[in-house]
């Protein structure tokens, strides 16, 4: 006997929302014009003979809205984590003072805005194409309890109807977050 439509149901959600929570991780490395200490996650520093996330150097923190500072654990470090930030393609320009890497949040430019816009509705479409991907494969599951005769063709109207339902409301909340977020980076 299949497991019911709740267990199914609960599976696909817990599915989907790996996806939603890919895009916020995605999207959070996108910058907006203010300083967010999710803008340096991506940076890796060279340390300890191997590349290590900045997160396990230093401390970053937001003094003010257009600053983020980094205040690096171990001095020898401040070069390589100064270097890395600049290396990371962000657009940034660190500048060591002491223990504390300074980074200054340029203010974007229109045709930036527009590139961070247009990398976010990527980011955006593969978690759709993640979501649809679990759909098809729940749909999948449906098909097969029906085709074994474990439930009947009601219920198989019924589960599609309920999974389809799933998606399109995940769809909806993707939407809305790829919205809040294109409103971010083009606010000013």
């Amino acid at each position: 006997m299949p497991a019911d439509l709740n267990d199914l149901i609960q599976d696909l959600t817990r599915r989907m929302d790996g996806a939603v929570e890919s895009l916020r991780r995605d999207l959070s490395g996108l910058r907006s014009g203010r300083a967010s200490p999710n803008l340096l996650e991506p940076v890796r520093v060279e340390a300890y003979g191997g590349e290590v996330p900045l997160g396990q150097v230093g401390t970053v923190a937001v003094p003010e809205a257009r600053m983020l500072t980094v205040s690096v654990w171990d001095r020898s470090l401040v070069g390589a984590v100064e270097r890395a930030i600049r290396d990371a393609g962000l657009g940034l320009n660190p500048s060591a003072d002491g223990q504390t890497v300074r980074v200054p949040i340029p203010q974007l430019t229109e045709e930036r805005r527009n590139e961070f816009v247009r990398a976010a509705g990527r980011y955006a479409e593969n978690a759709k194409i993640a979501v649809r991907g679990v759909r098809r494969d729940g749909m999948e599951q449906t098909k097969g309890f029906e085709k074994k005769s474990e439930i009947s063709q009601d219920d198989m109207k019924a589960w599609t109807d309920s999974i389809q339902k799933l998606t399109d409301q995940y769809i909806k909340n993707l939407d809305e977050i790829l919205a809040t977020k294109e409103r971010e980076i083009r606010q000013v």
